[in-house]
């Protein structure tokens, strides 16, 4: 674990690549926060929603929204395991604040890593803004060039009570909707302090709020930026004072308004987090319900690239008649095929290929570690509570009844041939067993069973196979003599 601010810096520089100037665009992610109101010790944006982290979500949204790698991700809190989390990557900077001063800080911080050379527009967004999609993202750049801007804020409506709206309150130079420009935003920790009791209340009442997404033109932003300052109640320096700055300046500052309400939310609670969670339930179950069966449509989850993968082979083979249970879990690298069933509360963890018409049953739980590959043959059934894990290949017209625990390990992995019977409480190990097997009651580790014909031509059955005990010695009786 890396402690140390030197380390962390040196961590970051070491992951980092560099800005392509050539490009219009750069993208900065603000993930140094804390989160604590999450009441929690894991990082703010690592909680995954989809199963994927936030921080890498809103990330990989931005790069695609704007056509554009240029990415600066600016990290504090846990600073190395934000970091490991996106990895390496081309034309990203890691940008490590050791104390957070507010996002005015923040973004400052990551200028500063540009050194002055880039010359496009930034944009910026919250670590925590997952549910943001490309499209909008790039409407919003679009938006931001057209009108020439100099400062341009992504807006939304709140409509729940105005007591619960702890957004910045955005004000207008007009009310017509047609109307971009924007004078004056005012965060709500400090209209809560305004002695104006009616100023106060109208400003509360007010229900368009910033969203926490910028853009700027970068040349602009560099030179202004260091006259926000520290009037304010935690005494933070605010990215939002520069709509008052750049009014005061006589420079542009316009709002872009976000239609879709959910793409804007950032979490501070588990609630919020629960509730994202949902949007992406329902997003999924509308691109699958029409392709695939789910039982349960608030009760699945299949990884974002599972889904592409089943949209993708649905276009290109016609109808794929996969079923998939209550509750059933499907991470990334899992490989369905036309007529897979997956019973219910079943978890596919890892790299796993299912083979046509493959039936998994109820309660199963199959695995990987990253660098091991799960292979199970077409019209080969799995059935209720059983667990197979690692580097493992299952044949054609295979059948692992009840209660069997499978595992292939890199040194020695489990290949089971076609035509096999696997039953009884069995355990299978690094083994290899040849087609046509009937193995029960078995623990077989590093074995190989031949398939070995009788007189009468029917194959040898293998049963009660069980190694020697070991450590036997260290047992004693309680019972008194």
């Amino acid at each position: 674990m890396i402690n140390d601010n030197n380390e962390t810096q040196k961590y970051a520089l070491e992951h980092s690549d560099k800005i392509d100037c050539s490009k219009n665009a750069v993208s900065i992610i603000l993930a140094a926060g804390h989160g604590k109101r999450l009441k929690t010790e894991s990082q703010k944006v690592l909680h995954k929603v989809w199963g994927i982290p936030s921080v890498k979500r809103i990330a990989e949204s931005a790069k695609q929204g704007l056509a554009c790698k240029n990415q600066i991700i600016v990290v504090g809190h846990k600073a190395a395991e934000v970091i490991d989390a996106i990895g390496r990557t081309k034309n990203t900077i890691f940008v490590y604040q050791p104390e957070q001063k507010g996002t005015g800080h923040a973004v400052k911080t990551a200028l500063d890593a540009m050194k002055n050379k880039f010359k496009g527009s930034v944009f910026i967004f919250p670590g925590d803004m997952c549910l943001m999609d490309q499209n909008t993202i790039g409407e919003f750049a679009k938006c931001f060039e057209s009108l020439n801007s100099d400062m341009m804020l992504a807006t939304g409506i709140y409509t729940g009570p105005s007591e619960l709206n702890y957004y910045g309150r955005i004000l207008r130079a007009a009310q017509d909707s047609q109307d971009h420009k924007i004078i004056d935003l005012i965060e709500h920790k400090d209209i809560l302090k305004l002695a104006d009791s009616q100023k106060k209340e109208k400003l509360l009442g007010n229900n368009e709020f910033n969203s926490g997404m910028y853009a700027f033109k970068v040349n602009k932003l560099i030179k202004h930026i260091n006259e926000i300052g520290t009037d304010n109640v935690k005494k933070e320096i605010y990215l939002t004072d520069m709509v008052k700055i750049y009014n005061g300046l006589g420079l542009s500052v316009d709002g872009f308004k976000i239609e879709d309400q959910d793409l804007i939310i950032a979490f501070n609670n588990k609630t919020v987090l629960k509730y994202m969670e949902s949007v992406l339930r329902k997003k999924y179950y509308e691109q699958l319900k029409n392709i695939i069966s789910i039982h349960d449509e608030e009760k699945f989850f299949i990884h974002e690239q599972v889904i592409k993968d089943i949209i993708k082979r649905d276009e290109e083979y016609g109808p794929l008649d996969i079923s998939i249970g209550e509750d059933v879990y499907i991470s990334s690298g899992v490989k369905l095929n036309k007529g897979v069933t997956i019973g219910r509360h079943t978890v596919l963890d890892g790299n796993i290929a299912l083979g046509e018409n493959s039936w998994i049953d109820k309660n199963v739980n199959i695995s990987t570690y990253p660098d091991q590959t799960l292979k199970i043959g077409e019209n080969s059934q799995i059935l209720q509570g059983d667990i197979i894990k690692g580097n493992t290949t299952i044949g054609k017209n295979v059948r692992i009844e009840s209660s069997v625990n499978i595992t292939g390990s890199n040194e020695f992995p489990t290949r089971i041939d076609d035509n096999c019977l696997i039953k009884g409480t069995s355990y299978i190990l690094g083994s290899i067993i040849e087609k046509d097997n009937w193995i029960e009651h078995s623990v077989l580790i590093r074995q190989r069973v031949c398939r070995t014909i009788r007189k009468d031509g029917s194959i040898q059955k293998v049963k009660y196979i069980l190694p020697l005990p070991q450590g036997i010695d260290s047992l004693e009786s309680l019972e008194k003599e």
